[in-house]
């Protein structure tokens, strides 16, 4: 194996939707780094069998923005 060319394998926190929290080892970020869920399985459809709208950053309103005037009849 060549050396100095793996990534820091480091430990992080991992913070789920509803705030459970446990500790991993990760490439990502810096040693006790945490990272926080926006999706995971206890949220996303595909595991709950729910469907539901999950509006991240604000994407839901910047499309109802944009295309609001669609269908909306001018005045002659």
């Amino acid at each position: 194996m060549k050396p100095d060319i793996h990534p820091d394998y480091h430990e992080i926190t991992v913070v789920m939707t509803d705030g459970f929290e446990f500790k991993t080892r990760s490439c990502a970020g810096k040693a006790g780094d945490t990272i926080r869920l926006d999706i995971d399985p206890k949220s996303h459809p595909a595991w709950t069998g729910q469907q539901r709208v999950i509006d991240t950053g604000g994407q839901i309103a910047k499309f109802n923005k944009k295309f609001a005037s669609i269908g909306v009849r001018k005045k002659a």
